[in-house]
């Protein structure tokens, strides 16, 4: 007797539910525990003795939402003496390219320096000025080269070296999982804040990984170094794996979503299109003036994996063309396991310029500086399509895929 269609529905149905449950408690089993929630029970004896500094924003959060220099003040155990803010300030109240500037914190008193735009001697003498022994870092990446805040990391490190202070990096998930590097590896002479070493552009690895990574291969003078590693962190997991809340590590980063685009997406700060700031949905969202339903039909003729395209129209609230109604893409991505957001981000940038009459790059070439040489410009100006584009750079990201190896904390 055939099982009825109910019957069938409900054991599938019940099939998905033990599976998802199995998964969960394979997760509560291995939960997450962040570098700072091991600092903590250990009972922060790595630093004992101390005056301590911390570069950190406001995703350096506790699994309950508190944040971590809020709780550090509160506990005797700690000397917490400083704190250094980044791009968009310690509290985050600044949009992209600002920060707050030195301040006392109201929550706390506590000094808060401000680092952004600052490197090198200038950067050391503000470590020095504070009086603290320990350098701290915590602060949510999001897997991406040219998200300035590994290279604050790169700088706090070199600056910390500088004033004969030892550094300690707290370990955060990479969002985008650590499974692979992914991209153009950025050349020397195209170094700026959005890259100051040859890192490729999807780079799939942790901040405490590449703390190591630049402590040995960049730096002139290797910085006293400690990392406090993540427990139950796997490569493959994606942020919602770790169960820990989601803080916009800038004003432009709303969610974990955005993370997973944006290591291709971002190319377009590059082009006269908006790369959806001023939108609910930054660099999700991609267009301009004049474009119409022809881009998305062109890129999903490419059939590219996990992803697909949405026309779309929307008006930024500011920046470009604020105010006013654009068409262009959503970016929509149905398999998040199979997607790459670098091929995808050239694929679009391919196929805007032939459906779009009005495709330009930005006058000061600012695409060189985010995919880290004139390779991929000088390749799509000259007709090459997506698989060309990506070929000319399996060389370079080869290599930095076998210096990345040595470095990783984490299966």
């Amino acid at each position: 007797m055939r099982p009825s269609r109910r019957a069938v529905i409900t054991t599938a149905t019940a099939a998905a539910v033990s599976a998802t449950s199995t998964a969960s408690a394979a997760r509560r089993r291995r939960r997450l525990r962040t570098g700072f929630e091991r600092l903590a029970q250990d009972g922060y004896s790595l630093l004992d003795g101390q005056k301590v500094g911390i570069v950190t924003n406001p995703t350096g959060i506790t699994r309950d939402a508190r944040h971590i220099v809020d709780v550090m003040h509160a506990d005797t155990r700690v000397d917490l003496t400083a704190v250094f803010g980044p791009e968009h300030g310690f509290r985050g109240t600044a949009q992209a390219g600002g920060s707050e500037g030195r301040h006392d914190d109201p929550a706390t008193g506590l000094p808060v320096y401000d680092t952004y735009l600052k490197s090198g001697r200038a950067l050391a003498d503000i470590f020095t000025a504070s009086g603290v022994d320990t350098v701290l870092f915590d602060i949510q990446d999001v897997g991406a080269r040219f998200y300035t805040y590994i290279w604050t990391l790169y700088d706090c490190m070199e600056a910390a070296q500088l004033a004969g202070k030892r550094f300690v990096v707290l370990d955060r998930p990479n969002p985008v999982t650590g499974r692979a590097a992914l991209g153009p590896v950025l050349h020397k002479e195209f170094a700026t804040f959005v890259g100051r070493q040859p890192v490729s552009q999807a780079h799939g690895m942790t901040v405490a990984e590449l703390a190591r990574l630049f402590n040995e291969e960049f730096l002139t003078e290797a910085v006293p170094l400690e990392t406090v590693t993540m427990s139950g962190w796997r490569r493959s997991d994606f942020y919602d794996a770790s169960g820990l809340p989601w803080v916009p590590p800038s004003p432009n980063m709303p969610t974990p979503e955005t993370a997973l685009v944006y290591s291709g997406t971002c190319l377009f700060e590059g082009t006269n299109l908006s790369e959806g700031r001023g939108t609910t949905r930054p660099f999700e969202l991609l267009g301009a003036e004049g474009v119409d339903r022809r881009w998305a039909a062109a890129a999903n003729e490419l059939a590219l994996p996990g992803v697909r395209f949405r026309e779309a129209y929307f008006a930024p609230t500011f920046s470009k063309f604020q105010g006013k109604t654009i068409g262009g893409v959503q970016v929509h991505v149905h398999d998040r396991a199979a997607f790459d957001p670098v091929r995808t981000g050239i694929a679009l940038l391919v196929t805007a310029k032939q459906v779009w009459s009005g495709f330009a790059w930005r006058p000061d070439n600012w695409i060189d500086k985010l995919t880290g040489s004139t390779r991929v410009r000088t390749m799509i100006d000259a007709g090459a399509d997506t698989d060309e584009v990506v070929a000319g750079w399996q060389g370079d990201l080869a290599a930095f895929r076998r210096t990345r190896r040595t470095y990783l904390l984490y299966r």
